[in-house]
């Protein structure tokens, strides 16, 4: 005995059944349109889902009885026109939400439907991969500026599961065709998050037209902001900015005396930093930004002079998930907040249960918290580091307590070297090489002018993939696209071939790098 199971989950969204009057209509008269479905549902923003081309003044309302689906007409229908109401992702049934996309009705007050298309796919700049659920945008050239990013466009669609598209039932004439992967569902690009695409050139639709090609791209924005900016717990600032910079820096302009003291921790990326200072006796602070000593803009911060901080000086290690610290390399040991000094004799290191003496510590110049702790070491040793209470002493006076780390130094046979022989079509162009992890992430980057050869050493045994940016500006970084100024991103090209390191192993692979990304 037990509870009844249910049966299987309902994957299918609702299905017309009967429409009055019928889809594709010609000479329509109605004043209201009745969609029957087999089974209830639902509609979801309604009046930024569903779009109808050409667009009116006057919305028509909509009302769900039962099944069926009642849309009553509050404006005129203009004389010999085709008309497509798309419903978008608005229609779902009410159990699973399972969504009706892409579903449009048509219909003509002439005697001649508009029967032209256009269709094509939508990819990912970075990724070279085709994109599902972007929204493909259609704009008449007439309505484009006063249109594009400010209201919602009445043609459009969304790419399906393979990121293709198709925009049907469309009149002759001059159109700007837009793909946008959203944030928030508004069909409206206005946020520095979306990702875009266009065509720089106007499309003339007297004819069916296949094969667009349009690569989504996160666009730069042109005027730096500090998107977030607080103190923390422990009295640090934390700065997030709205795009990556080059060479950035910072200055504290007021209070007066404070920006000597500074110390700053910019993210890899560039796109956000880290300030320590030592003094907090203030209650508001004026920072300055700059990107290769060109002043950007200054933000403002209140608060409490008399707030207390908590902080706890912590450590944390360049090892493994599973404890092991990567063959030929240091021992990496960055504290939570910037050290002002530390006492050696409170350090110790054993080696299977053996005091190394003379520890070799070492500042990491290009961190305000880090160390390196360097060694000849000894694969299968067990090692521990010990951090005596008082060994560290942060730059707010807090010791920290006693702590420490037990690791292993990996087998080097779990490592290869791959030798990759580049070569390049164009000796007068730049490109970047990128070895990247199967999963996408970027291990390293290498700046090329010539054919020759790229050595990685010390990698994991794993599954690797090679990504090239052709660097047409020659500034060593991947370009974004704009679409105020007409610029498309830069193009990329991803390796079909997928490079598996075996352990113990010297491998070579040839990269031939095509003349154009998309040849």
């Amino acid at each position: 005995m037990q509870k009844p199971q249910g049966g299987p989950r309902d994957l299918t969204p609702p299905k017309l059944l009967k429409a009055d009057p019928p889809n594709m209509t010609r000479n329509f008269s109605a004043k209201e349109i009745n969609l029957e479905f087999d089974e209830y549902f639902k509609l979801t923003n309604a009046y930024q889902e569903i779009s109808i081309s050409p667009s009116q003044e006057k919305l028509p309302e909509y009302n769900i009885k039962k099944k069926t689906l009642n849309i009553k007409f509050t404006d005129t229908l203009s004389k010999n026109t085709t008309y497509v109401i798309n419903f978008g992702k608005a229609i779902a049934d009410v159990n699973e939400s399972n969504v009706l996309k892409n579903f449009t009705y048509v219909f003509s007050t002439g005697n001649h439907i508009d029967s032209l298309s256009i269709s094509g796919n939508v990819i990912n700049s970075l990724t070279q991969k085709k994109e599902k659920d972007v929204t493909v945008m259609l704009l008449p050239l007439s309505q484009d500026t006063s249109i594009f990013g400010k209201k919602k466009p009445s043609i459009y669609t969304a790419t399906d599961t393979s990121g293709n598209f198709s925009l049907n039932n469309l009149h002759e004439g001059s159109y700007k065709i837009y793909a946008l992967k959203e944030a928030s569902p508004n069909k409206i690009f206005d946020n520095d998050n979306e990702l875009i695409a266009f065509l720089k050139d106007t499309i003339i639709v007297d004819k069916d037209i296949s094969n667009i090609r349009l690569t989504l791209f996160k666009q730069i924005p042109e005027k730096f902001r500090v998107i977030e900016k607080r103190f923390d717990t422990e009295g640090r600032i934390n700065l997030v900015f709205n795009k990556q910079l080059f060479n950035p820096s910072i200055k504290i302009l007021y209070p007066q005396g404070l920006d000597k003291d500074k110390l700053v921790d910019f993210s890899k990326s560039k796109d956000s930093a880290s300030v320590y200072l030592r003094n907090l006796d203030f209650d508001s602070l004026s920072v300055a930004f700059f990107d290769n000593n060109k002043p950007l803009d200054t933000a403002y911060l209140l608060k409490g002079k008399n707030e207390t901080y908590k902080r706890t000086l912590q450590f944390l290690y360049n090892l493994s998930r599973d404890g092991k610290l990567k063959p030929n390399t240091d021992l990496n040991i960055i504290a939570t907040i910037p050290i002002e000094n530390y006492n050696s004799s409170l350090i110790s290191l054993t080696q299977d249960s053996v005091p190394v003496n003379d520890l070799n510590i070492q500042k990491d110049t290009s961190s305000v918290r880090g160390y390196f702790l360097k060694h000849r070491w000894r694969a299968n040793s067990r090692y521990e580091l010990v951090l005596d209470k008082g060994a560290f002493t942060d730059i707010y006076g807090d010791k920290n307590k006693k702590t420490g780390i037990r690791f292993v130094v990996d087998k080097p046979e779990n490592y290869s070297v791959l030798t990759l022989k580049v070569t390049v079509p164009d000796t007068a162009k730049n490109y970047i090489v990128e070895f990247l992890t199967e999963q996408g992430k970027t291990l390293r980057s290498d700046i090329i002018t010539k054919s020759g050869n790229i050595i990685y050493r010390n990698y994991l045994t794993d599954k690797y993939r090679v990504r090239v940016i052709y660097d047409d500006n020659k500034n060593g970084r991947w370009d974004s696209g704009n679409v105020a100024s007409q610029t498309q991103p830069e193009n990329i090209w991803i390796s079909d071939k997928v490079i598996s390191l075996r352990p113990n192993w010297d491998a070579e692979e040839n990269l031939d790098i095509p003349k154009e990304a998309n040849p």
